[in-house]
């Protein structure tokens, strides 16, 4: 039998096991945004890492679902009944889990990830960005939160989020829920840092 020291156990329960990635249904105008998702599914397959998604195998959801299990990552997808049809679950998953509401799929998202990114998206994967991040602000959870700025794509919400504190309607410190990165290797290191420093704490 193999015997597993105290540390390594501690360094184990703090992997980041499962990254959630919003982003769109559509591809976007031009090929950056496609092979931006191609490029996610891969490293998350290389680092171990399983995703999380919204099931669909149509825009930058299914690219990214599709690479991830096409170079041997896990992938889990979760799709509202309504949508299989309209959005084409995606087949060839490790799981695809069918819920009755949008409401129950998002709570399973969270529920399934140990962190989030989003990528370039439109007004669905917004929805589910400040949602998540909404409870972060109520300390409903501590789970890291990363807009992936692709070319710059989410400038105008970093922006808006200034406005918004700018006029008093939230505090300087929700600047904070997110961390606001350049590309999925920032990702990947800043989880990788979050986990050491966590380990630290622990022995």
């Amino acid at each position: 039998m193999r015997h597993i020291s105290q540390d390594a156990m501690k360094e184990n329960s703090m992997k980041t096991k499962r990254i959630c990635v919003f982003c769109g249904s559509r591809v976007g105008r031009g090929e950056t945004y496609g092979q931006l998702a191609r490029e996610i599914g891969s490293k998350l397959a290389q680092n171990g890492t399983g995703l999380v998604y919204g099931g669909g195998s149509v825009g930058l959801m299914g690219l990214i679902a599709r690479s991830t299990s096409e170079n041997g990552g896990d992938v889990i997808g979760v799709i509202p009944k309504f949508l299989q049809e309209l959005e084409v679950a995606q087949e060839g998953l490790t799981k695809l889990e069918i819920v009755d509401t949008m409401h129950e799929r998002k709570a399973r998202m969270f529920a399934l990830s140990d962190a989030f990114v989003v990528m370039p998206g439109g007004l669905g994967s917004l929805d589910e960005t400040f949602e998540i991040a909404t409870w972060a602000q109520l300390r409903l959870h501590s789970k890291p939160i990363f807009l992936l700025n692709h070319e710059g794509y989410w400038e105008p919400l970093v922006d808006l989020i200034d406005h918004i504190i700018s006029h008093g309607f939230a505090d300087p410190s929700s600047k904070r829920l997110f961390q606001v990165v350049p590309d999925f290797e920032a990702v990947l290191e800043a989880l990788d840092n979050h986990q050491n420093e966590a380990v630290e704490k622990l022995t």
